[in-house]
């Protein structure tokens, strides 16, 4: 998959000056050509393992990817109902 991305979710998370915790420009919520998301944030996948709730799995391709709530509740109002 050759991911195209349409825009951004939420407001430049880097805004008048405003640092995030990660090292580079992130975290960032993405919507792409087919309608799916796409998350930039701090990879927590190894901490995560094994933690997990009972019915929640992450396979050999995915990784848990941590973003500040701010992110996602700033998002909000660019994310589609349907």
């Amino acid at each position: 998959m050759q991911p195209k991305f349409l825009r951004r979710l939420g407001p430049d998370p880097h805004a008048n000056g405003a640092k995030t915790p990660a090292v580079m420009n992130c975290p960032d919520i993405l919507e792409l050509e087919s309608g799916d998301f796409a998350v930039i944030g701090i990879d927590i996948t190894d901490k995560a393992q094994g933690r997990l709730p009972p019915t929640v799995g992450c396979g050999p391709d995915e990784r848990v990817v941590w973003i500040p709530r701010s992110t996602l509740t700033r998002a909000k109002p660019d994310i589609p109902a349907v």
